[in-house]
């Protein structure tokens, strides 16, 4: 693929790591600058990319600057180009599978090189196909309609796709994920440089729980999840991790349904998203339940849904009812625009059944498998990730280890073997320990 790369000076080295990684997989690169971390305007690298696009000379452009935001708004100036900034796989998935974007733009303030390089993967190998994208995609594109939708008489809207649109505005009004119990130890506050290791592992998401000690560095905070889950939550309780999110800006807070729009409404004005969890921790409610509660979560403000899997009717070979069950989630957060990840509870499974919950989540194309809810006997292994990594990953799927972490050299073989999110609050104190140890 013919593919246009900028950057500014923030973005240089980046971008340098970028245009060998696409060099190694064949593509053809057209690099237009900058050529130095001498101080640069994004806006013209930006327009240079755009144009490139636009004009048929490349099939798909990236721009790197330091948030990716700028240039995003820059690139959209240029008729014909669809830019959209992604900051993970998700972002990357969906900017293509429902804009079908043409030119990524990526902040290397926000990022490291390894997670780049997997979100320009899924951005490459990604296709908008579904014929409900492709028509909105077209009101995006045509010129003469502004992008608006035609009159009742000659719409071709249903009566469902009405409902969705109400949905998706009322849900407009507000935000990651972490295991679902806090665990006790020393956190990202109190050993920031043992959450840095983490990170430089390639770990995108990091759990912190409520009431732990010490600042958290603010080049730390967009990758934690701030967690509350524990069923004697309480209103106070619930608003001091919102106060705590705000402080520090941490990538989202995660909450059960009942604290979604506290916790949005909490947020709104804010960077930091909503994460709410769905038929947790049991997995027993019913699909269409699971569907309504979904989407409430949604329209209350969550940007994330963790939903449990009926693991009773996996395990009694029901995978069709199973597949039904994650559907109703994952197509609600697909008209919600939210993320998806499905609790497959590993810790009550058989390998085979671990296997068999993976297709049918790759089926029902969620985003992400999630090891455990934390209220299970056990938790996430290094096995248990590559064997999940194994069956998503041709997907551009992602998997989060939650809880089971037994030491570091576990958890460097979990991110090694495909985890790109994990609940670190546990995992800091084994690290430290090794860090002593060694």
């Amino acid at each position: 693929m013919k593919i246009a790369i900028g950057a500014d000076h923030g973005g240089f080295e980046l971008k340098k790591q970028l245009i060998a990684h696409l060099n190694g997989q064949g593509h053809q690169v057209q690099d237009v600058g900058t050529d130095s971390t001498a101080a640069a305007d994004y806006p013209k690298f930006a327009r240079l990319v755009a144009e490139a696009v636009a004009s048929g000379q490349v099939q798909r452009g990236v721009m790197i600057d330091g948030a990716g935001i700028g240039s995003s708004m820059m690139a959209n100036k240029v008729p014909g180009v669809r830019a959209a900034m992604a900051y993970d796989l998700s972002s990357a998935r969906n900017g293509r599978e429902h804009n079908d974007a043409n030119l990524l733009t990526l902040g290397a303030g926000l990022i490291g090189g390894n997670l780049a390089a997997q979100i320009v993967d899924v951005f490459l190998t990604t296709d908008c196909t579904e014929p409900r994208h492709q028509r909105r995609v077209a009101m995006i594109t045509d010129k003469t309609s502004g992008g608006s939708v035609a009159p009742a008489g000659g719409s071709d809207l249903s009566e469902e796709d009405m409902v969705r649109v109400v949905a998706r505005l009322e849900g407009l009004l507000g935000g990651g994920s972490g295991p679902g119990a806090f665990h006790a130890g020393p956190c990202v506050g109190s050993c920031p440089s043992t959450a840095q290791q983490f990170i430089d592992l390639g770990a995108r998401r990091l759990t912190h729980g409520p009431d732990s000690p010490g600042k958290v560095p603010e080049e730390l905070a967009r990758y934690i999840d701030h967690t509350i889950l524990k069923p004697d939550a309480t209103l106070d309780m619930v608003q001091t991790v919102i106060d705590e999110a705000r402080q520090h800006g941490f990538r989202s807070v995660c909450v059960n349904p009942c604290w979604v729009k506290k916790v949005a409404d909490g947020l709104r004005g804010t960077k930091v998203l909503t994460c709410s969890v769905v038929g947790f921790p049991l997995g027993a409610a019913t699909s269409d339940i699971k569907g309504m509660e979904t989407r409430k979560a949604i329209r209350d403000g969550a940007k994330e849904i963790d939903m449990v899997i009926n693991v009773g009717r996996l395990k009694s070979g029901d995978d069709a009812y199973v597949l039904r069950d994650i559907q109703a989630v994952t197509e609600a957060c697909r008209d919600g625009s939210a993320v998806s990840k499905v609790i497959i509870e590993t810790a009550l499974l058989t390998d085979e059944e671990k296997v068999r919950v993976c297709e049918l989540a790759k089926k029902a194309r969620a985003n992400f498998v999630k090891t455990s809810t934390g209220f299970a006997s056990g938790g996430a292994t290094a096995e248990d990730i590559a064997l999940m990594s194994s069956v998503v990953r041709s997907a551009g799927m992602e998997v989060k280890a939650s809880g089971g972490i037994r030491n570091f050299s576990d958890a460097k073989r979990m991110i090694d073997a495909g985890a790109t999110r994990i609940g670190a609050s546990a995992s800091i104190a084994i690290v430290q320990e090794a860090n002593q140890t060694a």
